[in-house]
C-alpha cells in the first residue's frame, strides 16, 4: 500500500517523529533521510573543522591547555621564563588532537546507520544537542580507542612527552611545588573528544535553527529554506 503524500516537517522533532512512523517502510523516505543527512553533515563540518591545521590551537572553546596544577601556573611558568617551553607543550598537544580528530568519521557512520527507533524517540524528547548526546553515549568508547595511539604517536613525532618532562622539573624546581600526576595521552585523548562532540553540538544548533547551514536540497526541503 503506498504511503499517504503529506507536509514535510520543519522541526527536527517533528522530522523524527515522521522517521519513527515510517520507520518499517525502510530508509527510502525522505524523512528518514533527511534525519540522516542531518546527522552526517554535523559530523562531517565537526570533523573537517577540527582536523585541519589550527582547528583546536585557534578556536578557544576546545583549544587544549596546559592541564591541572600546570594550567593553575601558567603564567608564573612563563614569568620565569618558561613561556617557550610552554607554548611549544600546548603546541604539541593541540596538534596531537587535530590528528585524531580526522579519524573520527567511520565511526561516525556506524553510528548514524544504527540508529534504531529508541534512539530517534530520544533525539524528538531531547534538547537542541539531543543528537549530539546520542553520538557521545554511542561513539565515546570506540572513539577513544581509536584516538589514543593516534595521539601517542602524534605525540612521539614532535617529543611532546619529552618536552613535558622539562617543563615538569623545572616546574618542581618552583619553592612549593609538587610534581602532578598525569597520563598525557589520556589526557589529550579526553580533551579531543570534548572538543570534537562541542562542535557537533554548534553544529546540530545551527541545521535546526539557521536555514543557512542547510547546504543540501534535502536538508533545506525537511527543515525549511
Amino acid at each position: 500500500m503506498s504511503r499517504p503524500r503529506r507536509i514535510l516537517p520543519l522541526s527536527l522533532a517533528a522530522l523524527v517523529s515522521s522517521a519513527l512512523a515510517c520507520a518499517t517502510l525502510g530508509s527510502g523516505s525522505t524523512d528518514a533521510s533527511g534525519l540522516k543527512e542531518a546527522l552526517s553533515i554535523a559530523t562531517e563540518r565537526a570533523v573537517q573543522s577540527t582536523s585541519r591545521t589550527n582547528g583546536f590551537l585557534e578556536n578557544p572553546k576546545i583549544r587544549i591547555g596546559l592541564p591541572g596544577a600546570l594550567g593553575k601556573l601558567a603564567s608564573a611558568l612563563r614569568a620565569i621564563g618558561m613561556g617557550a617551553q610552554v607554548d611549544e607543550l600546548e603546541l604539541a598537544m593541540n596538534r596531537a588532537a587535530e590528528k585524531a580528530a580526522g579519524e573520527a568519521t567511520p565511526i561516525f557512520v556506524d553510528a548514524i546507520t544504527q540508529l534504531t527507533f529508541q534512539d530517534a524517540a530520544g533525539i524528538v524528547t531531547g534538547g537542541d544537542t539531543a543528537a549530539t548526546e546520542y553520538f557521545e553515549r554511542t561513539t565515546s568508547d570506540p572513539l577513544r580507542l581509536r584516538f589514543r595511539p593516534i595521539a601517542e604517536q602524534a605525540m612521539q613525532n614532535v617529543g611532546l612527552a619529552q618536552q613535558y618532562d622539562q617543563l615538569i622539573k623545572r616546574y618542581t624546581a618552583i619553592p612549593f611545588a609538587s610534581k602532578p600526576k598525569l597520563d598525557l595521552p589520556s589526557f589529550v585523548t579526553d580533551r579531543t573528544l570534548a572538543g570534537l562532540f562541542s562542535v557537533i553540538g554548534e553544529q546540530e544548533k545551527k541545521i535546526r535553527t539557521d536555514p543557512a547551514a542547510r547546504t543540501t536540497e534535502l536538508l533545506r526541503e525537511v527543515f525549511g529554506r
